[in-house]
């Protein structure tokens, strides 16, 4: 069960981060000849914002049906239309071809790429809690976690492989497409895998024993469960920071802002997610035993290495850029306890939808609007990118420091506090 949900989420992350490692690539084909670099970049990840713009569209809406009338049905929805949207990117003609158009066609499929996403991933953290026992929660959302970002990792790595075997011509002239190409099949195969999942046991029990939310399940998340809601959105601004930052925008600040070829940037960025990805899967394990506050602020304090790590990056010869690379992935852990803790906020009956709306709004802000903001802030300062992580890795300690002292505010607990007016355990609805 873990390993189909996990497979699913990296094929379908696959499919939506394979733009940002083809953005330069993208810009030069669908504006215009002769723009400025800095424009073509800031028009380029304008394009990737749109994506994340409108994963709250996605995810409350199919957050809506997933805690209604099943999580597993969402799955295969959400994993069909991104596979579909992703194949039309492949096909799509090029600004040179149908001029103004083209980019305007590509902005409505990363709508429709966001809206799929958007249920997607607050899907598979509920999926995966609510299989397995409370002991094991933070192992569950470490292995999604790990499978979101091998989706990230495949992205780079067949970047590379492009980059590397073709020449420029050819990857300009049709080689872009196969990555896009690549990603519909994936997906089509991630939605043959998600019809061997079963329901989860406390969807069915809700089910069984009438107890769904009778009302709109958003007006019951906005009504009664704020605190988990702000958590949430923290949580989420952390792991935007780490994904978007320690992966997804690599690429463009070895190559920007350090000289690195195209090629040495994506093996770093490959090496890079590859060492977020045992990280995750290791801070999932520890979860279990020291709980989502003191790894936060172990994270945090790691993030912050991770940092420096990433400022010092273009110091010394290509060993050091993949060595500290691979730091800098690892540093990004903290990513596991964040699922962890959000499924903790709120009750079966509205967990998908709590999640879901918390998440994709705060992702839609701080991961859509962060390559665009960071972009342009280089401008004024190149180290603007190391005083955002830093920023970051300093709220994630302080968030750590609040679960610590209010442990009563998460449902699945290493150690549960005793309960307060009819606190429920959270594996049951």
């Amino acid at each position: 069960m873990l390993s189909l949900a996990a497979a699913g989420g990296a094929l379908e992350f696959y499919d939506f981060v394979t733009f940002v490692f083809l953005s330069d690539t993208i810009g030069s084909l669908f504006f215009p000849i002769g723009s400025p670099p800095w424009l073509t970049m800031i028009q380029t990840f304008g394009i990737f914002a749109a994506g994340y713009i409108f994963r709250p569209l996605g995810g409350v809406v199919l957050a809506h049906f997933g805690d209604l009338f099943g999580r597993k049905r969402v799955f295969a929805f959400s994993i069909l239309l991104m596979a579909i949207s992703t194949l039309a990117v492949a096909f799509l003609p090029v600004y040179q071809s149908i001029g103004l158009a083209a980019p305007l066609l590509l902005v409505v499929l990363r709508v429709l790429q966001g809206i799929a996403i958007g249920g997607e991933v607050p899907g598979a953290w509920t999926f995966v809690a609510e299989h397995v026992p409370p002991s094991r929660v933070g192992l569950a959302c470490g292995l999604v976690c790990a499978g979101l970002t091998i989706g990230i990792l495949l992205g780079s790595a067949i970047a590379a492989a492009i980059t590397y075997l073709l020449p420029p011509a050819a990857i300009l002239s049709y080689a872009w497409r196969f990555p896009f190409l690549l990603g519909g099949a994936f997906g089509l195969l991630g939605m043959h895998l998600r019809r061997m999942l079963q329901e989860t046991p406390v969807f069915v029990a809700l089910r069984r024993r009438k107890m769904l939310v009778p009302e709109l399940p958003l007006s019951v998340v906005l009504r009664a469960y704020t605190r988990g809601i702000v958590i949430s959105i923290l949580c989420t601004l952390i792991l935007s920071a780490a994904v978007v930052m320690l992966t997804l925008m690599l690429p463009t600040l070895l190559q920007g802002l350090y000289h690195y070829t195209r090629q040495q940037a994506l093996i770093a960025t490959t090496i890079s997610t590859l060492s977020m990805t045992v990280g995750v899967v290791l801070a999932g394990l520890l979860l279990d035993y020291v709980g989502p506050a003191k790894l936060f602020v172990i994270g945090g304090m790691l993030l912050a290495g991770g940092d420096f790590a990433l400022s010092k990056i273009a110091v010394g010869g290509i060993f050091h850029l993949y060595l500290f690379s691979a730091f800098v992935g690892f540093s990004g852990a903290v990513a596991a306890a964040v699922p962890f803790v959000m499924v903790s906020c709120f009750p079966a009956s509205v967990r998908f939808t709590g999640v879901s709306f918390s998440y994709n709004v705060s992702y839609a802000i701080f991961g859509g609007l962060t390559p665009v903001t960071v972009a342009a802030l280089m401008a004024v300062n190149p180290m603007s990118h190391i005083y955002y992580l830093l920023c970051i890795s300093g709220i994630t300690v302080v968030l750590g420091g609040y679960l610590w002292s209010f442990p009563e505010t998460l449902r699945y607990q290493r150690k549960p506090p005793m309960p307060r007016g009819g606190h429920q355990d959270a594996t049951k609805p």
